[in-house]
């Protein structure tokens, strides 16, 4: 939970310190986010490379855990120290921040970045390793597992959407960012005080490195004749036996040209796998490859969801954020992702105790609804969570031209920040139906 917190509570609200302790402007400091977000969407395959493939699950963490507190700590002192980032902004001049102070949130970036790469591949798996797995109550053990794991990241999400984007934006980004920087280091030090009581599995071998040693096979045997007959293609019962507990793959007339790599030559006696590959491990990679289109699908979901980290943050600042005409207080902009969270975990709720039910006596499935299904649900929830989001947008232009507040960036326009509710409750909905958590539960049974 601390490193969830620490999580949220430094990534929620960096749109608002680029733009308004490093005075950054909107465009660049939106890009800046989101090249580091696909940063760190891609540097948990390279963790998860390095776990299975020789350093294991432990280790992965703990290295990946230390790396990000770094990239914590480097952002937090330049929050801290004044000659780390440039002067506030005065009526009349307002100094962006210099190459140096940038290269100082970059390097903290980055750090982040492949911390997560260590952690996020790592921390349910090897949570779920230390599941007692006898046959005695191994489902509903593993199903409490996970219902608690995505309970409890809930409950750290909200408190550091909450608490630490209000001490942010009223306290201080010294204590802002402090205090999940102390949060994160909380976590890596309870993470090795446990030590001793996890079962710590050696690594069972990367699938990537099955996948490229077919590549490379079908790649070297790219002349040789396929057999008429798949029959005739290498198969190893043996050699599969760990990577085909729930039964081996069979053959399909798809991607034939990898059918090469399984082709068996007069020289294949002892079997290297980067010569040659069963039947087995060549299908594994065919069905990666049938994936491939619904994986590149899956962008657009988190490309329509991106601006809700960025360019919604500002906006609300720009919005009037009091909960009531009479009232004092004022929403912290980057708090209302609170919607959003909420929204998604009571979803899940309700889509696995109604939805599901309801949907399985219409169609007959177990689960409801196929997944291809689910996701193209999700697909026209998004589609409209991004027309609304451009409707409330024309609606607070109209409301600054009104006022005469168009070129006035830091006015407060008369319009409520409740407006942009909505998309955060939408695009909330259609994180239910492409949400990984059932595709986690599955696939780890």
């Amino acid at each position: 939970m601390c490193d969830k917190f620490a999580g949220a509570g430094f990534q929620a609200n960096m749109i608002t310190y680029l733009t308004k302790v490093l005075n950054l402007p909107m465009v660049k400091a939106s890009n800046t986010l989101t090249n580091f977000a696909g940063t760190s969407g891609f540097t948990p395959i390279l963790g998860a490379l390095v776990a299975d493939s020789f350093a294991g699950r432990y280790w992965t963490i703990i290295v990946g855990s230390i790396i990000y507190e770094l990239g914590m700590i480097s952002i937090t002192l330049s929050a801290l120290l004044p000659s780390l980032r440039p002067p506030p902004c005065s009526p009349s001049h307002c100094q962006e921040a210099s190459s140096r102070q940038l290269w100082i949130l970059y390097a903290a970036l980055i750090l982040t970045s492949l911390g997560t790469g260590g952690i996020r591949p790592c921390v349910v798996t090897f949570a779920a390793d230390q599941l007692d797995m006898t046959k005695s109550g191994v489902a509903s053990r593993r199903w409490n597992f996970f219902n608690w794991y995505f309970f409890s990241m809930g409950v750290a999400t909200v408190t550091a959407l909450t608490t630490v984007v209000y001490i942010q934006d009223n306290v201080g980004w010294g204590w802002g960012l402090g205090i999940p920087t102390a949060a994160m280091a909380v976590s890596v030090v309870a993470f090795v005080l446990g030590s001793p009581l996890y079962r710590k599995l050696k690594p069972g071998g990367s699938p990537f490195v099955r996948l490229a040693q077919v590549v490379v096979a079908a790649w070297r045997k790219r002349t040789a004749v396929a057999p008429a007959e798949h029959g005739e293609l290498y198969r190893n019962k043996e050699l599969d036996a760990d990577i085909s507990l729930n039964g081996r793959l069979l053959h399909t007339d798809q991607f034939r040209w990898l059918d090469r790599a399984a082709i068996a030559t007069s020289t294949t006696t002892k079997p290297n796998l980067w010569r040659i590959a069963t039947v087995h491990r060549v299908e594994e990679l065919k069905s990666i490859l049938r994936m491939l289109p619904i994986w590149a699908a899956g962008i657009l979901h988190f490309a329509a969801s991106s601006h809700l980290q960025s360019f919604v943050i500002l906006q609300a600042f720009s919005m009037n954020r009091h909960l009531s005409s009479t009232s004092t207080f004022q929403i912290p902009p980057a708090s209302l992702s609170v919607v959003g969270v909420i929204t998604t975990t009571s979803g899940l709720v309700l889509y696995d105790r109604l939805l599901v039910p309801l949907l399985r006596r219409v169609t007959g499935n177990p689960t409801g609804i196929t997944c291809l299904q689910r996701m193209g649900v999700g697909f026209l929830i998004n589609i409209v969570a991004t027309a609304v989001s451009a409707l409330v947008e024309v609606r607070r232009k109209e409301a600054a031209a009104r006022h005469g507040l168009l070129d006035a960036p830091e006015a407060v326009i008369p319009i409520s920040v409740f407006w942009l509710v909505p998309q955060y409750v939408l695009h909330g909905v259609a994180d239910v139906f492409m949400t990984v958590r059932s595709i986690v539960v599955k696939l780890y049974k």
